[in-house]
């Protein structure tokens, strides 16, 4: 492994942007400072008018690998996420078949070690009947990042809406509970009585019938449960302002016992947008009015909203209904129907750049991106040494150009699906390079695989 001295940077971290030069040895940060001098043979990059920034940590990502590796698998989206700037990942268990066991969980690890160009982590998934495995994952809370719980819309035994089983899991666990916070009973009355009176659905109604009402109800019932046991729980992708009113600011994140995340999608988009993107944005929990975004925003910039992340959930354009033309459009087929487009959408690859583009507009700091999608997720997980640009702590890095602008075009979207909801936009911000444990995976556009990524640890009592 090549050891690297980046001069002259701009160094984002714990709330101050100051100029230094940073020497990555051994995997790891070896010394922060201004004009280092080394008397060994070392790799010297040059970084002056660029930022340096610890490597975005994504708690949430769908590489549907097993079973669903036809519209993306570890590698591809690992490699993707490495051309955003991200270097560590959290994965789902809504795989096939999904990860209910820690056997399966372990298979998955094996898999990330072999083709994994980021550092990973994967959820155990919850069950309505594998309430054993979950209290044996308690013997391994420093080697997972999480207990996974869909209580909304999923597929197959994925949907956990049995209150007995829920009660269970929150008692038992030892371990951060993500929950996916969705009431499907109040999901199916809504489809029901809009489909009575509109027999052919559009993208637009998915906001009606994933409102903010079942949102509230299913993160408001997540929450009772976690008081209930003292869980500790963490709610992802709040898309509602309803939602905003159960969560607070008063206590600094180490102390927090009930966090929570924004999506990017959710900062970006609002319903306004289906007209154009239709089933291209089509997600769970659903993009909804632009008042929910305002509040979302406010929420983020308060620390009442603790997490960015992605929710990255790649589907084939067929799933969502669409083709590419000649031209390389993208053209919605006539037949595409609400109930066949699948929900979800690509982001890793994006996500930091389109953080950076509001950093330009002035809406967020560049030092507050920072601690939302890097800082803020370490101390939310406990993760071991990494989320920091710290002497000592692994050399999960990224150098961005804020002034180097960048066009999302199909050329250059690394997905396996080939395809983004952010295609045509322009970037103000290039990632440049991007370092995992001290390895510069990616550079000039280009990438070296030989040294893979490690198995995320944490460090819980």
């Amino acid at each position: 492994m090549n050891n690297y001295l980046i001069k002259n940077a701009k160094i984002v971290n714990e709330g101050n942007v100051f100029e230094a030069d940073v020497l990555l040895r051994n995997n790891r940060i070896e010394r922060i400072d201004k004009n280092i001098q080394v008397d060994f043979l070392i790799t010297e990059i040059n970084a002056e008018g660029m930022h340096l920034l610890p490597g975005v940590i994504d708690d949430q990502v769908h590489f549907r690998e097993p079973g669903l590796t036809h519209k993306a698998d570890i590698y591809s989206e690992s490699r993707a996420a490495i051309a955003g700037g991200v270097t560590s990942f959290m994965e789902m268990p809504n795989t096939n078949p999904p990860a209910f066991t820690l056997d399966l969980l372990e298979q998955k690890y094996a898999r990330a070690a072999q083709t994994s160009l980021a550092n990973y982590s994967f959820y155990i998934g919850t069950s309505n009947d594998n309430i054993e495995e979950i209290l044996q994952a308690n013997k391994r809370k420093n080697d997972l990042c999480g207990v996974k719980i869909f209580m909304g819309s999923s597929t197959g035994n994925l949907l956990v809406n049995d209150p007995l089983v829920l009660d269970k899991v929150f008692e038992g666990s030892e371990m951060l509970i993500a929950t996916h916070c969705e009431e499907e009973s109040m999901i199916r009355e809504n489809y029901e009585k809009l489909k009575s009176v509109k027999p052919n659905l559009a993208a637009s109604d998915h906001p009606i019938i994933r409102d903010e009402e079942e949102c509230f109800e299913s993160s408001f019932k997540a929450i009772q449960f976690a008081k209930k046991h003292n869980s500790r729980l963490h709610i992802l992708h709040i898309s509602s302002g309803k939602e905003l009113q159960l969560f607070g600011n008063m206590l600094p994140l180490e102390d927090k016992r009930i966090t929570c995340e924004v999506c990017v999608h959710h900062l970006h988009f609002t319903a306004d947008d289906y007209a154009k993107k239709s089933y291209l944005i089509k997600c769970n929990p659903a993009i909804k009015a632009s008042n929910n975004r305002d509040a979302i925003w406010n929420a983020l910039l308060d620390d009442r909203l603790d997490i960015i992340a992605t929710d990255h959930a790649p589907h084939l354009l067929s799933e969502k209904g669409f083709i590419r033309n000649d031209a390389g459009k993208l053209i919605q087929l006539n037949d595409a129907s609400y109930e066949h487009a699948h929900a979800g959408l690509p982001l890793i690859q994006h996500s930091l750049q389109l953080m950076l583009h509001y950093v330009k507009e002035g809406k967020i700091s560049i030092e507050k991106v920072v601690d939302k999608m890097s800082h803020a997720v370490a101390k939310c997980f406990q993760i071991k040494e990494r989320g920091f640009v710290r002497e000592g702590y692994f050399a999960d890095l990224v150098l961005v150009d804020l002034n180097k602008a960048y066009k999302v075009s199909q050329k250059n979207i690394l997905y396996k699906c080939g395809w983004s909801p952010l295609e045509d936009f322009v970037f103000p911000a290039t990632i440049e390079k991007t370092f995992v444990n001290g390895h510069l995976v990616y550079g000039n556009h280009g990438f070296d695989e030989s040294i893979k990524g490690e198995r995320l640890k944490f460090e819980r009592d």
